[in-house]
């Protein structure tokens, strides 16, 4: 037992003392590859179909990523909101606290990987149809959205894992458990695809099945721990004075990710009233998106754990740095990553899409995003940092006029008039912008009153 313990010690990073680049550093890099990897999943949907099937059946798999993107964001949102309640309880060393907040935190999560999956059944067609997807890609869409849909229950209760897992500091083991389920997903892809001709509906069936192998796999550990962290189905109950602070930062935090999904349906829409070439080549370029802003995503997981975890345990000062130094690595992965597909576009678009003209219609998007990304770390950064101490409402809101309503305007307005792609595509830097100064102001007046 006690050799056990000393390996899970090795595991884990200490948040409340040591260097804080390093430490940080070390915690986020295994949650980069854990969120690379969960965008794997559409992903590789995207290459397969994109090389083994028609552009078709690339474009309508490609139609989906936005409204996936909202759902899996909602959930991404509340195992954000598990992570940083856990967090406080363990940095205050609260046993009771931080087993009732797990366990209620589960049956939060399976609940909401339930509804979410319902939607998608009863609601894909009338979704797909208001943003504008093309007539030609509808029925596939529609069906890849179904059956895709099948696995949130799972991703939910991966989600849950990775929360109270990342909170102990431990960001390896859930990286291992959707390594596995990652390369599973490839090889289903390929074979449904392949073999069975099976198109966007295989590369979804793959998908699901990949989905719960993850959500599994983590819920088993969870189950065999001996630590604060253990889940026990017999002490499964919901604790509303801790189910409140979970549901308090983790809906806010989820409708975060859900209000760029719902911003992002207006730009789909502008995308779609382009040729069926433009949408395809949008797909496959879309993909950067997923894989920069999650690499982006790992630093503010760190900034919010490791902000929380210290202000439980009381450590005010080190709480300061917890910004600066997840800004720093944000900043540089957001402009080294964009940087390097600015360059290496053509070979990035040539993983998903096989025509020239596709690839060519990808680029127009790549030229203006590849140095944009960056950017997002000054808001991005400063909503981590206010969910960390506490704080999720007011970011939202802040999100919802900066990112939501000023991007619906452009759309109505400065596309309208000039609808090229470069009209529609700077809407992104100039709306984190304009929110990144809000965002920073709030969390510097909210900082100091939690100083106080």
């Amino acid at each position: 037992m006690s050799n056990e313990i000393a390996k899970r010690r090795k595991r884990t990073i200490e948040m409340t003392k040591g260097s804080l680049w390093k430490n940080m550093f070390f915690f986020s890099v295994p949650l980069m590859f854990s969120q690379i990897l969960e965008v794997m999943f559409n992903l590789s949907d995207i290459a397969v179909v994109g090389h083994f099937a028609d552009y078709k059946a690339l474009g309508s798999v490609g139609s989906t990523t936005t409204l996936v993107t909202l759902f899996t964001g909602l959930l991404i949102g509340l195992g954000s909101g598990v992570n940083v309640q856990v967090a406080n309880k363990l940095g205050a060393g609260d046993e009771k606290a931080t087993k009732e907040t797990i366990h209620s935190a589960l049956i939060i999560c399976a609940a909401a990987g339930i509804f979410v999956c319902l939607i998608c059944l009863l609601f894909a067609g009338p979704m797909l149809s208001m943003i504008n997807t093309k007539p030609e890609l509808l029925d596939q869409a529609v069906l890849y959205m179904k059956v895709f849909a099948l696995g949130m229950p799972a991703t939910a209760i991966y989600n849950f894992g990775n929360g109270v897992l990342s909170a102990r500091g431990d960001t390896k083991r859930p990286m291992y458990y959707l390594a596995f389920a990652g390369i599973l997903n490839v090889l289903l892809n390929l074979i449904f695809v392949i073999v069975f001709h099976m198109a966007a509906v295989g590369v979804a069936t793959a998908s699901a099945i990949a989905q719960y192998v993850s959500g599994g796999l983590i819920l088993i550990h969870l189950m065999r721990r001996d630590d604060m962290c253990k889940v026990s189905l017999r002490k499964l109950r919901y604790h509303n004075i801790y189910g409140k602070g979970i549901l308090y930062l983790g809906v806010p935090s989820g409708l975060q990710n859900a209000i760029f999904a719902i911003a992002n349906l207006f730009v789909q829409s502008g995308i779609n009233s382009f040729d069926a070439i433009m949408v395809s080549g949008n797909a496959a370029a879309a993909n950067a998106d997923n894989l920069i802003y999650n690499v982006m995503f790992a630093f503010y997981v760190a900034c919010s754990s490791f902000m929380s975890q210290n202000w439980g345990a009381g450590n005010k000062e080190r709480m300061k740095k917890c910004y600066f130094v997840a800004l720093t690595y944000s900043f540089s992965a957001g402009l080294i990553l964009g940087g390097s597909l600015f360059f290496f576009g053509r070979p990035f678009l040539s993983l998903f899409a096989t025509e020239p003209a596709v690839i060519a219609a990808g680029m127009h998007r790549i030229r203006i995003m590849g140095f944009s990304y960056a950017f997002s770390a000054f808001m991005d950064c400063a909503i981590a940092s206010s969910r960390g101490i506490g704080k999720s409402i007011a970011p939202t809101f802040i999100v919802i006029m900066g990112s939501c309503v000023f991007r619906i305007i452009w759309i109505y307005t400065v596309f309208a008039y000039f609808h090229t792609i470069p009209s529609l595509y700077l809407l992104y830097i100039f709306s984190w912008g304009l929110t990144a100064i809000a965002e920073n102001i709030y969390f510097k007046v909210s900082f100091k009153k939690v100083l106080a």
